[in-house]
């Protein structure tokens, strides 16, 4: 089967690009931060260490870039260093090999992290989908005729098997009277071919995050089903690898506390951040005029009841064959 090329995989490759980049400092730049807000100004005068976090461009990121730009991770005393990753493989490697403290990810691979020793802890939910601001879509190609979950019966639709998209596919269909054999997935594994397929009608349903989702919306895809009403399938979280947990936890609060207030600042008006989405890669070109900014949740951590639902579907995936521990892998203790 020939992957088409479409415009949006182009776009796509541009704000991947656009990632890895850091934007140069103008040389008026010291002029410019004795105007800046009192928030970047109440820097603390004990630095309680640094971290290194692994960063796909993904919108779930916004508030740390947030926290970067408004000077709120000096303000708590703690240095960060954002390290642009271009996938979950490179994010994991990096973790893997200590060259990064943390990262957004999802229970799942925190599990597999998890299954012989406990080597990462979730310590923050980092975006949850909400009526209105779904995080994962499932969509339908236009060519397909397909609209309601019902019609979605034994069509392939394409996902990244054995990861966090799997898992909301099959919850989101079994939610809709979708029986596990009416409920047909195949492996695209990248996203971009996922786009591609689904805009040329190869796939006739895919499932894709926002906002990559909204944009083969505005290509013509139909949204025939979203998590928008079962948040406690498609969270993201704040993860950090235990030995940095153990041996500088004050770092880990501070650095909890500047994406608190980062959150808080995107709440109440996420449009002064349009440029830092853009920048950034966050948001593909075409939609920074229109898209909505999901509201970020305050400090708080999954449920073991999210856990244990995810624990379950992996082990009858035969991607674990032991119970990983909610206690030992889920640590609410170092939020402010």
């Amino acid at each position: 089967m020939r992957i088409a090329r479409p415009l949006f995989f182009l776009i796509l490759t541009a704000s991947l690009l656009l990632a890895a980049c850091s934007p140069a400092v103008p040389e008026n730049q010291a002029a410019e931060t004795e105007s800046v807000s009192e928030v970047q100004t109440e820097a603390v005068t004990e630095n309680v260490g640094t971290l290194k976090i692994a960063v796909l461009p993904i919108i779930d990121t916004l508030p740390m870039y947030v926290a970067e730009a408004d000077g709120l991770f000096a303000k708590y005393g703690v240095t960060v260093e954002l390290i642009p990753v271009a996938s979950a493989p490179e994010r994991d490697q990096l973790l893997v090999a200590a060259q990064a403290d943390g990262t957004i990810n999802e229970t799942l691979a925190v599990m597999l992290f998890n299954k012989d020793a406990v080597q990462m802890q979730v310590v923050r939910y980092a975006l949850r989908p909400e009526e209105g601001y779904p995080h994962f879509r499932i969509l339908a190609s236009s060519q397909s005729g397909i609209t309601i979950p019902q019609e979605l019966k034994g069509v392939e639709i394409g996902v990244s098997q054995g990861t966090v998209i799997e898992y909301v596919t099959e919850r989101l269909l079994q939610s809709q009277g979708l029986t596990a054999d009416e409920i047909n997935t195949i492996a695209v594994p990248k996203i971009p071919d996922r786009m591609a397929l689904l805009g040329s009608g190869e796939l006739a349903a895919a499932i894709l995050p926002d906002p990559l989702a909204s944009l083969a919306m505005s290509q013509g895809a139909v949204n025939v089903l979203d998590d928008s009403m079962n948040p406690e399938y498609g969270f993201s979280v704040y993860s950090f690898r235990k030995e940095t947990i153990d041996t500088n936890p004050e770092a880990v609060k501070a650095f909890l506390a500047a994406i608190e207030e980062a959150s808080e600042l995107i709440n109440q008006d996420a449009t002064q951040y349009t440029t830092l989405l853009s920048d950034k890669g966050l948001v593909p070109p075409p939609l920074l005029e229109t898209f909505a900014v999901p509201p970020f949740p305050k400090s708080d951590i999954p449920t073991e009841e999210e856990w244990n639902d995810a624990l379950t579907w992996a082990k009858e995936k035969g991607m674990l064959s032991v119970d990983v521990s909610y206690t030992d892998s889920v640590n609410g203790s170092l939020l402010p």
